[in-house]
């Protein structure tokens, strides 16, 4: 186990998967992607697979289905990707440098910070805090010119 106790998870089959047809998947990605990216539900905390069933007016299996198979991870690490990308945003634009990661992490949709560490970790490879510095030293150093 590595820093803030991530561990790999081994890959199930689950039959559901192929009780799905291509085409169902296929449409139910679409509105998944307009429901989670294009409305920007991954910013509410309490918007879950059963909400996003709910909106889709299919079940939670379906859309456990589709996102693993079509997005290669499970929801929580799928709106989470969505999450760290946004957060990753904020914390390079000079319009938010004032911001504490924790401020940050509540305006993305997480609901402590812990968790926002741990999975921005995940995405990442390093802590909100280090990627703020990289990126605002980055910007701070000035250009040589010839």
């Amino acid at each position: 186990m590595g820093k803030y106790n991530i561990t790999e998870k081994k890959e199930r089959d689950a039959a559901y998967r192929t009780l799905v047809s291509p085409a169902l998947m296929d449409d139910l990605k679409e509105r998944i992607l307009d429901i989670v990216v294009m409305q920007k539900k991954y910013k509410d905390k309490n918007y879950s697979a059963r909400k996003l069933a709910e909106d889709l007016g299919t079940n939670t299996r379906y859309v456990s289905a589709v996102v693993n198979v079509r997005f290669h991870m499970n929801y929580t690490s799928f709106i989470n990707k969505y999450r760290i990308e946004e957060a990753m945003s904020i914390l390079t634009d000079k319009r938010y440098q004032d911001l504490r990661i924790e401020q940050v992490s509540d305006m993305v949709g997480f609901a402590n910070r812990q968790s926002f560490y741990a999975s921005f970790y995940k995405f990442t490879g390093i802590t909100p805090k280090e990627y703020k510095q990289q990126h605002s030293t980055a910007a701070a150093k000035p250009k040589k010119t010839k």
